[in-house]
């Protein structure tokens, strides 16, 4: 949806590619960049807590680092972890550590949380956004075969829906795009709320 020539402006504080194809899915115009936040959970710390100053602070740092002052510059921080029951399941380490986190979803229900900020040099606004995914039984030569596609070694609990290990995966209930990384479901009316189009080339290719 494209709004006036006070369009404000979006920067993606991540340099995750995935949210960064999700954004571009509904045709928001955005730049990106990195920042470095030390991702370390505090001790008393919940998950959603955690990542919920993680999406804060990553959104802080991105403003900060774009050294803009312009109120109409906003900074989209946000943080995924997979949870099995009260364990934070992340990157796996090694196959061992892979083959653990497999046996303990195989057959079961976990969840997936997303925390969104969305924050300018005036205004921030926030979410927490959790889906429940549903395993199916895994075996030992499925658990293997996943493994030597190399598509786990770099996701947060082993897998990527969007990608083979969809085929993991029996049932989802919520958010799809969340478990990808960005819940486009809440994160649309927070964009709306600060005036970032989206739909925007999509708009302009009309007549």
């Amino acid at each position: 949806m494209s709004n006036t020539s006070a369009d404000s402006r979006l920067l993606l504080a991540s340099g995750s590619p995935r949210r960064a194809e999700l954004l571009a899915q509904i045709a928001v115009p955005f730049s990106q960049i990195t920042p470095s936040v030390p991702e370390q959970q505090q001790p008393g710390e919940s998950p959603q807590d955690y990542i919920r100053r993680l999406a804060h602070d990553k959104a802080e740092a991105g403003l900060r680092l774009a050294g803009d002052a312009d109120t109409n510059l906003w900074a989209l921080g946000a943080d995924t972890i997979v949870l099995a029951g009260d364990r934070v399941l992340e990157k796996p380490r090694d196959f061992a550590d892979f083959e653990t986190m497999m046996h303990a979803l195989s057959g079961c229900e976990h969840s997936v949380f997303t925390a969104l900020c969305l924050r300018s040099s005036e205004r921030q606004f926030e979410r927490l956004v959790e889906t429940r995914v549903r395993f199916r039984h895994l075996n030992n030569k499925i658990i293997e075969a996943y493994w030597r596609t190399g598509e786990p070694a770099d996701k947060a609990g082993g897998y990527g829906i969007q990608g083979l290990g969809a085929a993991l995966v029996e049932t989802i209930s919520g958010s799809y795009s969340n478990v990808v990384g960005l819940p486009l479901e809440a994160l649309v009316p927070m964009l709306e709320h600060a005036a970032i189009p989206y739909w925007n080339e999509l708009s302009k290719e009309r007549p």
